[in-house]
């Protein structure tokens, strides 16, 4: 049986950094979407304005949760349902009266098009941190509380290329790289250290790496 395909889980922040008019990802109703090319595909357009005021934020608002299409209402005037846009008309998004340069058949709508779609956003956010105990440095991440330790190292190769080479433990027991830091018993103390005041800062759970001797893998 072949290996089901996992989602790659994006924290906010990453999302936010995609903000700008050539790189302009959008989360909506748990789905990331990079909707880059379409706003190559329509560049200069007057109705790419709304997705460009939200570069990099969540839309979910813009949605029916139910359907997963946009929000409709009744215009009061003609008594007809019509797409619910505060922000403005935008792409894909049909005109309110009949138009002559608009093309009624266009496919599937960008909010329906999963070619867009470049994973999920997570729904729990959690800080971590990474001990070297053979180096004594120490790194701060952020993490998605959804992935892996697995997926969780390919986020810290970028402070330590030889990541693969340690082995990772939580109060001296080894954890397993294929479940989540829940599945692996590192509980998540947020509520409960807002609900006492505490600064979740000073009780960040820490993952010590401990070096195999073994630079090959990596």
């Amino acid at each position: 049986m072949a290996e089901q395909h996992r989602p790659r889980f994006f924290t906010p922040a990453e999302v936010s950094a995609h903000n700008t008019d050539t790189d302009l990802w959008v989360s909506f109703l748990g789905k990331v979407c990079d909707l880059s090319p379409l706003m190559e595909q329509h560049k200069g357009d007057d109705l790419l304005l709304p997705i460009m005021q939200c570069a990099g934020k969540d839309i979910s608002s813009w949605f029916d949760p139910d359907t997963k299409d946009i929000q409709r209402y009744i215009d009061p005037v003609t008594n007809c349902e019509r797409y619910y846009t505060p922000r403005g008309r935008f792409v894909h998004i049909p005109p309110s009266c009949p138009c002559s340069d608009w093309a009624s058949v266009i496919g599937a709508p960008w909010w329906k098009d999963e070619c867009y779609q470049v994973g999920q956003l997570s729904t729990k956010t959690r800080w971590i941190r990474v001990i070297n105990t053979l180096t004594s440095q120490e790194q701060r991440l952020q993490v998605c509380s959804e992935e892996t330790l697995a997926e969780i190292l390919q986020r810290y190769l970028r402070y330590n290329s030889h990541a693969h080479s340690y082995t990772w433990k939580h109060n001296g027991q080894i954890l397993d790289m294929s479940l989540t830091l829940s599945e692996n018993k590192i509980p998540d103390d947020d509520l409960e250290l807002e609900q006492l005041r505490l600064d979740p800062d000073l009780f960040t759970p820490a993952i010590l790496l401990h070096f195999n001797d073994d630079l090959t893998e990596g």
